[in-house]
């Protein structure tokens, strides 16, 4: 069995531009981010995903685990339960997790899904 191997740290202020978020409700959401790393089986990866002012609607494919760094944003689950975000909030989104996410203030957060 061999021991996984620690990878250098990546530099993550140098993202790319990810285009706009297409289920908007209101306003127009953009996104850039970095990827950090991606599972051999493609199904697993990381990054840093960051978020301009909008509203949209949110389907969560893959279960996400996030920490939110920057900003201020609310994810509306389709239940009703409110989920407010604001910098040093952790969040786990389960797979078909479903609602709107509304980005007041530009969010930065590191994720994990799997």
């Amino acid at each position: 069995m061999t021991t996984p191997v620690m990878r250098q740290p990546l530099d993550i202020t140098d993202t790319v531009d990810w285009g706009p978020i297409t289920t908007m409700v209101k306003g127009q959401s953009r996104t850039s981010g970095k990827l950090l790393h991606k599972g051999p089986d493609g199904q697993s990866e990381c990054g840093l995903w960051i978020c301009t002012p909008g509203e949209w609607e949110c389907h969560v494919t893959r279960d996400e685990l996030c920490h939110f760094l920057e900003g201020r944003c609310t994810y509306v689950h389709q239940s009703g339960d409110v989920i407010e975000i604001t910098p040093d909030t952790a969040a786990f989104f389960p797979k078909d997790w479903k609602g709107v996410c509304t980005v007041h203030e530009t969010v930065k957060k590191v994720y994990m899904i799997r």
